[in-house]
């Protein structure tokens, strides 16, 4: 609170500021007086009820004085000064409100408290008279779980209710009575409930009146309004009518429902069962009645509601004459003066009501008819009622005042046609109103009067918007549809014809609001509901019904009203027009105008010339700050007027016929006014230094400002754009452009100028000026006006206007000499048109001057001076920037009236502006012919070369300008580059050369910034670069080079060239997407090609090299093909692998392999999916060419010299059950010709073979049996050598490799493995490339088709080739590693020594070597290869298998059917090494003759791991893990140290291997016995393998014992 304090405390003397001054109500004349015994405290709100008041200081306290009944201590009822409120000290109290005997307050935190008066719950608490103190109230939201406390922001009092605003912008309400919104009966309601009617709008604002309430509304954003109904939900009656006349139909939404509420469904089928026809109302739809129209007898009174049963009465005439309007209603009387006719109603009302609920359900299926007792309505409440007024002619005044002066006439002129259809519907055959008011009929003549009266209800208007002046309507224009009563619709086509003739063509001129501006300000888009006690017409729905639930004031709709007030039976709405309307009761004159009916807001004709900006409603008078032109706010009265001493009928008051002036022009600044009932209270700041002058300076200027551009906006703009023939297309445009800019801008002010009326009321801090605070937000909406209209008055607009605005112009030419302030009588209509339009730039001198007046107010050392006096410089200069802007545009004009016409339309734009021109042969091109015209024309956006009838645009932004140096010839020379084009400008002396190289230079600066509009405040743009940049982002279309005609490149540049990132689209779909480099694509890219035959697009994406695919790239063909390799010249070139189909398709094959000029050629792989054939060998443009091997899916292996895909010549064929052929084939695998052939058995055939594999071969030759003895080793075994196909890749591109100096260690070692690691799981590396390429062939080369045993050596001998190069590669990077096989000596002293796990000697280095500590390609490359290579390796070793692995795994499920003890005496393990017990979680339990799976268990579990490693050696330290664990187990059970021998170890580790259960253990042991290093076969890993192989073959022979 201290901060705030501080702050409030300015240079200016805060002390003469909420100064409290009191008037009399009832008495203009008198000077108010200070409140007695009130100190010098600035009050910053203060509130009146009916004989008490609170004042709120600015420090938060609470003061009440006046009469308090409430209080507690007999001296504190009438106190003689203000007390404080103890019970809020220390609350910092925000917001106060007073009802009438009762008060609210609203603190800091957003917590209300209430005290007062509380018979009617109207302080939320239940059965307490009275409230003594401030009482803090709960107010909290069902819906939300948990219940979360809900904080609120304003308050608002009656005489029976309360109203809260939450922070949510919903409507809490506790009390008693309709006024309250709430679906209930049951009052009062002391538990604050919220408004479920309005929940979910946004509410700005509340107030209430006695009996009644009001709300300020935001209006729904266009998207969220939802379709409109047919019929109303609440009285079904249609929303829209249409009716058809002879030669036109008039539609009309002039339907209201008269009680915001829905009926329950048993009405809703009373009003069903009781329609007439379809052409009238129903009986029970509810006319509104309203003052000075027909009254019928049967007037409804709208009753309390119940939720489920909505009852209305129907009863006797319950209005007599003498009291048709200007009564009040009273609920309890407290001292103020009642008249007996409005009582005698009261209780009428009350009878009927009780009545109407008794009835309710004997009645509620039937109508109420009643006596129809037609009165005469009283036209004026002045004139005596005259009985010569006929019921016709009372409706017509009615309609005339309804809908303004100006149609009464021919309202007057239509009564015959009214006549005509009022007869056209009774069904009466007398006049409506010649019946007797006592006269009895039978039932049907009631049936019909009724019939007759609820006709005479539907000619009167449903909808209180009807009800407006027709000349606002016009005024506020076409964005709203010309809304006349339903009886005018039906009455006077004539009429309607000739209102709607003003407007030929419909324009929709609305604001385009401003998403930020809404956030910042208070918005203008509002509508007013009412709701409560409407007996006044205090409601302004056009009637005198009360309102259950908040119903919109329709006819309020677009008036952008900012601030309500509610009197006692009277309501007032401030708007940002700075006008005022009142509705309610007018007894007393209290609305500020004489006009009827009172019963819809009116405007209050305060004072002709100046803006009402405050108003305050008390019991029955209203108050009006007004403008006035020194600044210095006038206080206007209206309302209630006591009489004179000299009067003789003290209780005839009268009221004022006009607003009344009051003196108070002495006291000071009036800041805010507050009224009562029989006193009201202004609050005035002194003017120190001229501080609170300017800031009304400020708000009033404002004010004054929008009610002018409002104006220009409504009289001026919109009658333009309605015009006919505004000229061409983009003319209208350019003028709906300017529309849209000035109705923003327009909208923003009057957003400011309420934003400012409440800023007064307030502390009045100058830093929280919006214009200060906010500045960005009028800067940006000046400047965005200002370009509209400049680039309109640059495009000729004003020109192309005066033909067909010129009536217009000339008819209102004093309107626009006033508005645009021009006093010169000759000046032109355009001229004065254009000054009007530029009027808004002028606002911001006034903003300027004003906050550099208060900057004066301030210590030049303060921030507050800083902060105002750079918002004022910037706010100058911006208006400075903007005046620029417009001598520019005049300037651009002048030249486009003198340039050709032809180049005139293609080269004038809106926002192009002219900076020079070469008009005056300052400036020719080199080289140019001698009789050549070359015209220099340099704009904005571009340069321009015309010619005679020709003339080239050249982008700024893709322009580079540099002076030719003096060695060039001396020519004061500029060189000028585009992208496709260089030319060499020569001017006529140094001078015009160095301005034409500045101008360019700032103009390609400017273009690049895109900063030519922005004013110079913004940051950076008011350094001038000496020149534009040579790289730059810019956009260009091609039009002259062959290869990229009209493409667009969107991109990087250099020196003219697309140079760095970018996109080039040519117009038939292509396009390139990555780096250019000197005009080309070089780098990384993407390129996309649209095949229209095939309907989709080649896509590549890749490395390119000087225009050409080259390098790395994945090309995907329309076709469905897809290329991943290398590339060159746009060809495929080198290693890479195509994929041909899909699985589903015709032909799926995929290629792996060398390329040469877009053909396969070298060594490749080529996988043919349907067929199931895998080609391995050599290949020369695109057919199998030299050595190959083919694999078929169905076992069949063959070898041999392919010529054009065939294999021909001396070959080999392998099949499944191991038939060898080794001879001579001919086309297509036919075996022709010499050969042997070998069955499985050793049975061999030499001879001639003729025929195809699988369909009989035809033999001749001779058949060999070998020896049975021959062993089988001597059998022929033909594997084919293995094809050279290792791909050398370039070295090119390495990042930081490990450099090592000194003598080689382990360690360094390890770091190589890491790098080595890192680098091959990173594509992006060399070697990981490398390592994926690799890997991508050899699985391409085993999987699938390829995955045959007889493969299994080549795939071996594939990955030790691969190791053997790899290594050399490494070697290559790391200079200093050892050759294979090297010893590296270690660095740190050897670890304890450790027995050797079977000798028990000590390890000898020598003799066994650790792994790792010498260096082979194996320990060094298949961590990192092997894993990789895994899979398709290990099938081959499973196939290969096969058999033995059958044999041993029927073996081990045999063997492992048997318990432990069993098996281990089977196997001959000795007893010793039996275990005895087991330890199990802890627990000791001892091994049993059952007992399964229990022994030697984690050496069990070791071992399984085995098949989870890839890399011999990490196999190796699986298996010696393994005899460890077992040499545990062994030592725990015998308790002493011991060494094996192999004898004991061998049947142990055998059981282990039996119940580890290893499915392919064959193959394991044999990719081990393959690839592991030879070094480790005779150390102590070498002998525990062996013993694991051992095991492998034993198990397979357990079979036979």
């Amino acid at each position: 609170m201290d901060a705030k304090k501080r702050s409030s405390i300015e240079a200016e003397g805060s002390k003469e500021r909420g100064l409290v001054h009191v008037w009399q109500a009832g008495s203009c004349s008198v000077t108010p007086e200070r409140l007695p015994g009130w100190g010098g405290k600035t009050v910053l709100q203060a509130a009146l009820g009916v004989k008490h008041g609170v004042l709120l200081t600015e420090d938060g306290e609470v003061y009440s004085f006046g009469t308090l009944p409430w209080r507690s201590e007999p001296a504190e009822v009438c106190p003689s000064s203000p007390i404080l409120e103890n019970a809020l000290v220390g609350q910092f109290v925000v917001t106060v409100a007073t009802g009438s005997f009762h008060n609210g307050a609203v603190t800091e935190s957003g917590v209300v408290y209430m005290w007062g008066e509380n018979s009617a719950g109207q302080c939320a608490i239940a059965n307490q008279q009275y409230v003594p103190e401030p009482n803090p109230v709960s107010i909290s939201d069902s819906e939300t779980s948990p219940l979360l406390a809900v904080r609120i922001l304003q308050l608002a009092c009656g005489e029976e209710h309360t109203l809260a605003l939450s922070i949510s912008r919903e409507i809490w309400a506790w009390g008693t009575g309709c006024q309250l919104g709430l679906i209930t009966t049951t009052f009062p309601v002391t538990k604050p409930q919220k408004v479920e009617h309005l929940a979910g709008r946004v509410v700005l604002q509340v107030a209430c009146g006695a009996f009644h309430s009001l709300a300020l509304v935001q209006c729904l954003p266009s998207q969220d309004l939802k379709p409109v109904p047919e019929r109303c939900n609440q009285c079904s009656q249609l929303l829209i009518t249409m009716t058809d006349k002879e030669d036109h139909v008039i539609i009309s939404d002039s339907h209201c429902c008269p009680l915001g509420v829905t009926l329950s469904e048993s009405q809703a089928e009373n009003q069903a069962n009781t329609a007439i026809s379809p052409s009238t109302e129903t009986v029970d739809s509810r006319g509104e009645v309203f003052e000075n129209t027909l009254v019928e007898n049967d007037l409804p009174i709208a009753t309390e509601l119940n939720v489920g049963n909505v009852q209305t009465t129907s009863g006797d005439a319950i209005s007599s004459q003498q009291d048709v309007m200007g009564t009040s209603e009273i609920s309890s009387a407290r001292n103020i003066p009642s008249y007996p006719d409005t009582q005698a109603v009261d209780e009428y009302v009350q009878k009927l009501s009780d009545r109407s609920i008794r009835e309710n359900s004997e009645n509620s299926e039937k109508p109420m008819a009643s006596q129809p007792l037609v009165k005469e309505a009283i036209p004026n409440l002045h004139s005596p009622p005259t009985t010569s007024t006929s019921a016709l002619n009372s409706l017509v005044v009615s309609c005339a005042s309804a809908v303004g002066v100006r149609v009464a006439a021919t309202y007057e002129a239509g009564a015959l046609s009214l006549k005509k259809v009022m007869n056209f519907y009774s069904t009466a055959p007398c006049e409506p109103g010649a019946q007797a008011g006592g006269s009895s009929i039978g039932p049907e003549g009631l049936k019909d009067s009724r019939e007759e009266q609820v006709k005479q209800e539907s000619m009167q208007g449903k909808k209180s918007s009807s009800l407006v002046d027709i000349r606002e309507e016009e005024s506020e224009g076409g964005s709203r549809r010309l809304s006349l009563p339903g009886l005018l619709s039906q009455v006077s086509p004539r009429l309607l014809r000739k209102a709607a003739r003003v407007k030929t063509r419909t324009v929709v001129l609305t604001p385009t609001y401003s998403g930020e501006a809404d956030a910042l300000l208070p918005s203008l888009r509002t509508e007013v509901w009412t709701w409560g006690k409407g007996k006044e017409g205090q409601l302004g729905h056009g009637d005198v019904l009360p309102r259950l639930q908040p119903l919109c004031v329709k006819c309020l709709d677009g008036k952008e009203v900012i601030h309500l007030e509610a009197g006692g039976y009277h309501s007032l709405a401030l708007t940002a027009k700075s006008q005022v309307y009142s509705w309610g009761s007018n007894t007393f004159g209290q609305l500020g105008h004489s006009d009827f009916p009172t019963t819809v807001p009116r405007l209050a004709k305060v004072n002709g010339k100046n803006g009402v900006w405050s108003v305050a409603a008390g019991q029955d008078y209203s108050l009006f700050l007004v403008d006035t032109e020194d600044f210095q706010p006038g206080l206007y009265y209206s309302g209630r007027q006591d009489p004179t001493e000299g009067d003789n009928l003290p209780e005839n008051h009268s009221g004022t016929k006009t607003p009344v002036l009051l003196s108070c022009s002495k006291l000071g600044y009036i800041s805010r006014v507050t009224a009562g009932k029989d006193s009201y209270l202004a609050l005035v700041d002194k003017n120190i230094m001229g501080y609170i002058a300017s800031l009304h300076e400020l708000a009033t200027t404002e004010r004054r400002f929008y009610s002018k551009l409002s104006d220009i906006k409504s009289q001026i703009l919109r009658p333009l754009l309605s015009l006919e023939n505004l000229g061409t297309a983009s003319t209208v445009q350019l003028l709906q452009e300017v529309a849209s800019r000035f109705s923003k801008l327009c909208y923003l002010i009057g957003q400011h100028g309420a934003s400012l009326s409440s800023f007064l009321q307030g502390i009045k801090e100058a830093r929280s000026l919006v214009i200060l605070k906010h500045a960005s937000l009028f800067l940006d909406s000046y400047t965005e006006y200002c370009t509209s209209i400049t680039n309109f008055l640059v495009m000729g607009g004003f020109q192309l206007l005066a033909k067909p605005a010129i009536d217009f112009l000339n008819k209102n030419q004093e309107l626009l000499q006033d508005l645009s302030e021009v006093n010169d009588e000759n000046t032109q209509l355009m001229e004065i048109l254009n000054t009007l339009f530029f009027l808004p730039i002028r606002q911001l001198h006034n903003y300027a001057k004003v906050l550099l007046k208060l900057a004066t107010c301030f210590e030049v050392t303060s921030p507050e001076y800083q902060k105002l006096q750079d918002s004022s410089s910037c706010y100058e200069s911006l208006a400075v920037h903007l005046g620029r802007k417009r001598k520019e545009a005049e300037y651009t004009l002048g030249f486009w009236k003198t340039f050709p016409g032809k180049m005139t339309d293609s080269l004038r734009k809106p926002e192009r502006r002219l900076l020079c021109e070469s008009s005056n042969r300052a400036l020719s091109l080199q080289h140019a012919g001698r009789f050549s015209v070359n015209w220099f024309i340099l704009f904005n956006d571009a340069l321009v070369h015309a010619q005679f009838s020709t003339h080239h645009v050249f982008p700024l932004a893709t322009l580079w300008a540099e002076p030719l140096s003096e060695e060039a010839g001396g020519v004061n020379g500029l060189k000028i580059t585009t992208p496709e084009e260089q030319f060499t400008l020569i001017s006529s002396t140094p001078q015009e050369k160095t301005k034409w190289l500045r101008a360019v230079s700032q103009a390609v600066d400017q273009a690049l910034r895109g900063t030519s509009d922005l004013p110079p405040y913004s940051s950076g743009s008011s350094i001038q670069r000496q020149e534009p940049p040579i790289s730059r982002s810019a956009k260009y279309t091609f039009y002259k080079d062959a290869r990229l005609k009209d493409a667009t490149y969107d991109g990087r540049w250099l020196s003219g060239k697309p140079h760095g990132r970018g996109v080039l689209k040519w117009p038939d779909g292509k396009m390139y997407s990555g780096m250019f480099r000197n005009g080309l694509e070089d780098g990384y890219g993407e390129y996309r090609i649209p095949n229209k035959a095939l309907n989709k697009e080649d896509h590549y994406v890749g490395h390119w090299k000087e225009g050409k695919m080259c390098g790395q790239g994945v090309f995907s063909y329309a076709s469905g093909e897809v290329f991943e390799g290398c590339f060159q010249d746009n060809m495929r070139h080198g290693h890479g692998l195509l994929r041909s189909g899909k699985l589903t398709s015709s032909s799926p094959s995929m290629f792996i392999g060398q390329w040469v000029m877009d053909k396969k050629a070298g060594y490749g792989v080529f996988d043919d999916i349907t067929r199931g054939e895998k080609y391995m060998g050599m290949w020369q443009d695109d057919v199998c060419q030299g050595n190959g091997v083919v694999v078929t899916q169905f076992g069949l292996y063959y070898e041999g010299n392919f010529h054009l895909n065939k294999m021909m010549g001396n070959g080999v064929l392998l099949s499944e059950d191991d038939t060898i052929y080794e001879g001579e084939f001919s086309d297509d695998w036919t075996l022709n010709g010499k050969g042997t052939l070998t069955m499985p058995n050793g049975d061999y055939i030499e001879g001639y073979f003729s025929g195809e594999w699988g369909s009989g071969i035809k033999i001749t030759g001779t058949y060999f049996k070998p020896s049975l003895y021959d062993s089988d080793k001597d059998r022929p075994k033909v594997f084919p050598e293995i094809l050279s196909r290792s791909q050398t890749q370039t070295l090119e591109s390495l990042e930081f490799i490990p450099q090592h100096v000194g003598a080689f260690s382990v360690e360094k070692y390890d770091d190589i493995k890491k790098y080595l690691i890192k680098a091959c799981d990173t594509p992006l590396h060399p070697l990981g490339r490398l390592v994926e390429t690799l890997v991508a062939v050899y699985r391409m080369t085993y999987v699938g088709v390829g995955a045959n045993r007889r493969l299994l050596q080549e795939a071996v001998k594939e990955i030790k080739s691969y190791l053997k190069r790899l290594f050399q590669l490494v070697r290559f990077l790391f200079p200093e590693l050892p050759e294979e096989g090297s010893t590296i000596p270690l660095s740190a002293p050897l670890p304890t020594e450790r027995k050797s796990f079977c000798t028990g000697r000590s390890d000898s280095r020598s003799e066994s070597p650790e792994p790792g500590y010498v260096v082979t390609s194996s320990g060094l490359l298949l961590p990192v290869l092997l894993p990789r290579l895994y899979p398709p390796l290990f099938m081959l070793y499973a196939l290969d298998n096969d058999r033995e692995e059958d044999i041993y795994w029927e073996c081990v499920l045999r063997l492992n059917k048997q318990p432990d003890v069993a098996l281990l005496g089977f196997l001959g393990v000795q007893r010793k090494f039996w275990p005895v017990s087991l330890s199990i979680l802890g627990e000791s339990k001892k091994i049993l003759p059952t007992t399964k799976d229990a022994c030697f268990a984690s050496a069990i579990e070791c071992l399984q791991q085995i098949s989870t490693t890839f890399t011999p050696s990490d196999k190796l330290k699986v298996i010696q893990q393994t005899f460890e664990e077992i040499s545990q187990s062994v030592l725990a059970s015998l308790q002493e140290d011991f060494l094996w021998s192999m004898d004991d170890l061998f049947p142990v580790f055998l059981y282990v291997v039996l119940r580890a259960r290893i499915r392919n253990l064959g193959s394991e042991v044999h990719l081990i016995e393959d690839l592991m290093d030879p070094y480790l076969q005779h150390g102590e890993q070498g002998i525990m393998f062996t013993t694991l192989k051992a095991c492998y073959y034993q198990i397979q022979r357990e079979k036979l014992n």
